[in-house]
């Protein structure tokens, strides 16, 4: 008796692994965080300042990775930057470029909506909520602890999609 080959062909395969990795970009692009947001000023609210003179940040999204990148100037015309890769794990990772934090981890809440953990030296010194307006062009980032200083921190941070 001979048994009926059951092999799938190679243009099936192919179809599905296709409609997987696009289902997976199009999840990754769906992310409202994804883009570049500018720092306005205007609408934050800094404690203690003083509010740095300008802030872009870039968001890239691949899966369930994030790229963040800042560059700035604070309010001595000193240029900043911040970079660093993270996933939605809680897991630290590690920072450059910010003094009152060596490693963030992130939790996604919602769709809109994600809570950061800051930590130095393994412990926990700011806390921080990223909310995506409704229409995608608003990022406010609500951040509370401690400065590097040992000042006590609460900002909104008010960023516009461009």
């Amino acid at each position: 008796m001979r048994l009926i080959d059951r092999r799938v062909p190679a243009s099936v395969v192919c179809l599905a692994l296709g409609s997987v990795l696009f289902v997976g970009s199009v999840f990754a692009q769906s992310d409202p965080a994804a883009g570049t947001w500018k720092l306005n000023t205007a609408k934050s609210r800094y404690s203690p300042g003083p509010a740095p003179k300008s802030n872009v940040i870039t968001i890239v999204v691949a899966g369930d990775t994030l790229k963040i990148s800042s560059q700035g100037m604070d309010a001595s015309d000193k240029p900043t930057s911040t970079n660093y890769t993270a996933t939605f794990d809680g897991k630290d990772n590690k920072i450059t470029g910010n003094p009152a934090y060596d490693t963030v981890s992130h939790k996604r809440i919602d769709a809109n909506t994600t809570e950061q953990t800051r930590k130095k030296e393994g412990k926990t010194v700011q806390t921080a909520i990223r909310k995506i307006s409704a229409d995608g062009k608003t990022m406010t980032v609500t951040s509370r602890g401690k400065t590097e200083s040992g000042k006590t921190l609460n900002n909104v941070v008010v960023y516009e999609k461009q």
